[in-house]
């Protein structure tokens, strides 16, 4: 073996007590945990999508992305692929107690809506379907 090598053993993966943050010896380093992505729940999805479809049907918006960090979790919705998103719904669960988790933003950058329930957020959005019979 080349001096300049490394012990086989010395590259092993870690045991599965020390991936699953067992007590280390007194003293040893251990790196920060990553924290989990923050991701929509399947009614969110399903309530944005819903939107989204009707939207689509309207003519009015074309794509979507969706994005998880580890902070927020973000759909983004374009009137066409190429540009920058018209609308972003977020959701950044440490506003929670503040202003409310979910909230929607312009191309601008504007705050168009913030709040704790997504659907009365989404509605910002959504006024076309609220027509006022008369």
């Amino acid at each position: 073996m080349d001096s300049g090598e490394t012990e086989p053993s010395a590259l092993r993966a870690p045991r599965r007590a020390e991936r699953e943050g067992a007590p280390r010896p007194a003293g040893e380093y251990r790196p920060p945990v990553p924290a989990s992505e923050v991701t929509f729940s399947r009614r969110e999805l399903d309530r944005i999508l819903s939107l989204y479809g009707r939207k689509v049907a309207a003519g009015e918006w074309r794509d979507y992305a969706i994005d998880f960090m580890k902070d927020r979790a973000v759909f983004s919705v374009f009137r066409r692929a190429s540009e920058f998103p018209i609308y972003r719904i977020e959701k950044n669960p440490r506003l929670e107690r503040r202003q409310g988790a979910y909230s929607v933003i312009s191309a601008t950058g504007h705050i168009v809506r913030r709040g704790r329930e997504l659907d009365r957020v989404l509605g910002a959005l959504d006024r076309s379907v609220r027509l006022v019979a008369g």
